[in-house]
């Protein structure tokens, strides 16, 4: 008799670059059940503040059941305070909520994007159960290994053998992470969302993958 699991990976991929001012973050919107396809059109990143983001991998039900939480403590915040929490506050909520779940723990992956109070771009990645680093790129999924392969190659110029240093355009790169991923990744594909977030506002684009 198999043992009862309560946790499922639904793969996809989502990744976040920091750019000066800028993030940029992008999920895919396929969620998959094994070889199933269960949807093509799921969007993994929530808007928490106006411009703080979480774009999440990893169980879709825990997935929802964490942004819907933090959602509900972000607002509550904004009814005491007055003012939105800080992406430094929340990136500290987030550890402490996933966290306290640690003996039964969201199975997430996540990355909190946004610009900080002094208007630089910031990433940060978590494990399920809070552990969590800033970084300028962080990738989380079932395509994590593809894609930090590559920016690691674009972002610090790894395994070059020319100087280098990175100047485009990070929404560009981010689009050529997840074609390279769909291309070996079956449970990456279909479409992008990409947020492109700044002190000046936030753009959202769509940019197709492979759907088979």
């Amino acid at each position: 008799m198999s043992r009862f699991n309560p946790y499922n990976d639904n793969g996809g991929t989502v990744v976040a670059v920091a750019q000066g001012s800028r993030v940029v973050i992008g999920g895919d919107t396929r969620i998959s059940n094994g070889y199933n396809i269960l949807s093509r059109n799921y969007n993994k990143v929530t808007q928490l503040t106006s411009t703080t983001f979480i774009a999440t991998s990893g169980q879709v039900t825990d997935a929802q059941a964490l942004h819907k939480l933090l959602l509900a403590k972000v607002a509550l915040y904004k009814h005491q305070h007055g003012n939105e929490p800080s992406l430094r506050a929340l990136s500290k909520l987030l550890c402490v909520t996933l966290y306290s779940r640690r003996f039964f723990p969201y199975y997430t992956f996540n990355l909190l994007c946004g610009v900080d109070d002094d208007g630089q771009g910031k990433v940060f990645g978590y494990d399920a159960i809070g552990s969590f680093d800033e970084l300028k790129y962080g990738a989380q999924g079932s395509g994590q290994q593809l894609s930090i392969s590559i920016l690691d190659n674009q972002m610090k110029g790894t395994n070059r053998t020319d100087s280098y240093s990175f100047n485009s355009d990070p929404v560009g790169l981010v689009k050529d992470v997840f074609n390279a991923i769909a291309e070996r990744d079956i449970y990456t594909g279909d479409h992008v969302l990409i947020w492109d977030v700044s002190p000046q506002g936030i753009n959202q684009s769509t940019f197709r993958l492979r759907s088979d």
